[in-house]
């Protein structure tokens, strides 16, 4: 299977004993619902294609009824109902288990939430009462012939919507990604793996409010079988930041202004309460729920909806978001009066809790601390707002922003060094050492070869970093974090290794471990949040916008020192 270049229309062969294949699935961006289109093709001899479509809505907590519809232009298709949520599945038509042929009465495609979330209920029963949620049908195809499906999902108190048309649609889609990918700039002996990567940043941006996702799944483990299961399916501002940095390096100045857009949005007249992460049009309630009716990926329990970490405070938040719009300017996108104005509301918000511990980047769910990166950062905002009056020319109080960047310059060094080990530290009340310091130098704080943080990387190295050269996080014995269990090497901080290396001039270990991060990805090119190198598996939320904007800006340390 591939992806068609540039684009992400998927293209899977088949390989049967009677003939050859081609399934190309794809979602249009030009339809206002939700679409996947699905053509088979066959390519040499005759191949028998078997449907096995299972609906589940509500998280398998509201049962559809499915039933025979016809359309306005006379095709018959299958509409599932539950609640707010509806199913259009147009094409060749599917049938209930067990029925030689549809009669056209309504169907039940299931009996209970709890039943048909059970395994091995295979809709076998013959009291359709009883039914599990499954539609099926075999379809036989010669060399030449095809067929075309579309699965539509749209609010349920609506009209049914008119399926697209599957040439037209096909053709607009590769457009959209093509047309999308023509104007970016990658100029890195990586270039298939960085265009990918920055194809997986838009393809997580929601197409309409500009938010893009960390991922789009919920509860994949960070630990197979473990408690680390979150829900990934909102908009970070630390994800926003960044991705607004990669996209600005690669060319693409007017659509960072789409996440820019987004984020002022979202922070509004809320400067005062800023949130670390928001729906994806801004939402601000996002009340994490466990689902004890679902077994979970490899029975890693619980299976988690919402995010408590929303309600935490994160230090470091206002610097990524200032950085990234220092980023904006440099490449000369205006500052307007309320892209500014906000800017100004968010340094007021890090004043306002400039005494403030935090419970870090990683969203720790024990007691909250200073964390050192999350200190460094509140000084790049400070830093950055300097910066913007004295090399652009706007307004702000700049004298108190001195201030205080001066005294948490001052304090990092007091509380967040460790002299004795050469080393800054997790927290100011610890001796650990954590992979977020490997962002130091990328705020400006600090050089990548100073003698301070070079000792910082020999730590990591020692304590963090696996003899493959993967990079937890933190080490999770230390009780820091409130959970129980391990988590596995995460991708984004070992590409920041690699960054670290290239910049401090090891550009040998640097390519050599770009290499081994580029062979974790997916065949299709794609990078979860972990990796796990015993197994030779991907873990946690999958893609992660976090790993390929690690990747992105790893293949362009290397390339910038090449």
């Amino acid at each position: 299977r591939r992806y068609l270049p540039q684009t992400f229309v998927l293209e899977t062969t088949w390989q049967t004993p009677t003939g050859r294949a081609r399934v190309t699935d794809f979602l249009p961006p030009s339809t206002t619902q939700g679409d996947l289109v699905r053509r088979v093709e066959c390519l040499e001899g005759e191949v028998e294609v078997e449907h096995d479509l299972r609906l589940r809505f509500d998280y398998a907590r509201a049962t559809p009824w499915t039933r025979r519809v016809e359309l306005a232009d006379g095709e018959p298709a299958l509409l599932s109902l539950a609640g707010p949520d509806a199913i259009l599945m147009t094409g060749p038509m599917l049938r209930w288990p067990g029925d030689s042929e549809n009669d056209g009465e309504d169907r039940s495609t299931g009996d209970s939430a709890a039943d048909s979330a059970q395994p091995g209920a295979h809709g076998d029963d013959e009291d359709e009462g009883q039914r599990a949620p499954r539609l099926e049908g075999r379809f036989q195809l010669r060399e030449g012939e095809s067929l075309d499906w579309d699965l539509t999902w749209f609010p349920s108190y609506q009209d049914p919507p008119e399926p697209p048309d599957a040439d037209q649609a096909l053709a607009e889609t590769i457009e959209f990604w093509t047309d999308w990918a023509s104007q970016l700039e990658v100029h890195t002996d990586h270039t298939p793996v960085v265009l990918r990567s920055l194809l997986v940043l838009r393809a997580l941006t929601h197409l309409e409010t500009g938010g893009i996702v960390a991922a789009p799944t919920a509860s994949l483990p960070e630990w197979f079988g473990g408690e680390r299961n979150w829900d990934y399916r909102y908009t970070w501002l630390r994800d926003a930041a960044l991705t607004i940095e990669v996209m600005v390096a690669h060319g693409l100045t007017e659509g960072a202004k789409l996440w820019r857009d987004w984020l002022l949005r979202a922070v509004a007249g809320d400067a005062d309460d800023v949130k670390i992460m928001y729906g994806i049009a801004g939402e601000r309630e996002l009340t994490e729920l466990e689902l004890d009716h679902l077994a979970g990926y490899e029975d890693s329990r619980p299976v988690r909806i919402g995010n408590g970490a929303a309600d935490q405070y994160q230090a470091d938040v206002v610097g990524e978001v200032m950085i990234a719009l220092h980023e904006l300017r440099e490449q000369g996108v205006a500052e307007d009066e309320y892209s500014w104005g906000l800017q100004k509301s968010l340094l007021r918000y890090a004043e306002k809790n400039f005494e403030r511990k935090d419970h870090g980047i990683w969203e720790m769910r024990g007691d909250a601390h200073y964390f050192t990166h999350g200190r460094v950062m509140m000084w790049a905002a400070f830093d950055r707002g300097i910066r913007a009056v004295e090399e652009h020319g706007l307004s702000g109080p700049t004298e108190r922003w001195r201030e205080l960047r001066d005294r948490l310059a001052e304090e990092i060094e007091e509380h967040g060094f460790n002299a004795e080990m050469n080393s800054y530290t997790q927290t100011y009340d610890n001796t650990e050492v954590d992979a977020s310091l490997l962002q130091l130098p990328h705020t400006g704080y600090l050089a990548y070869d100073d003698p301070r943080m070079l000792g910082t990387v020999e730590r990591i190295e020692r304590d963090l970093v696996t003899e493959e050269g993967f990079v937890h996080r933190y080490r999770t014995e230390a009780e820091l974090d409130g959970l129980e269990g391990e988590e596995y090497p995460f991708v984004m901080c070992t590409f920041w290794l690699v960054e670290q290396y290239a910049n401090a001039g090891r550009l040998e270990e640097a390519e050599e471990l770009m290499a081994t991060m580029v062979g974790t990805a997916s065949d299709l090119g794609l990078l979860a949040e972990e990796y796990d190198p015993d197994s030779g598996r991907l873990a946690g939320n999958f893609p992660q916008a976090f790993s390929h904007l690690g990747l992105i800006r790893a293949a362009d340390a290397i390339a910038e020192r090449s």
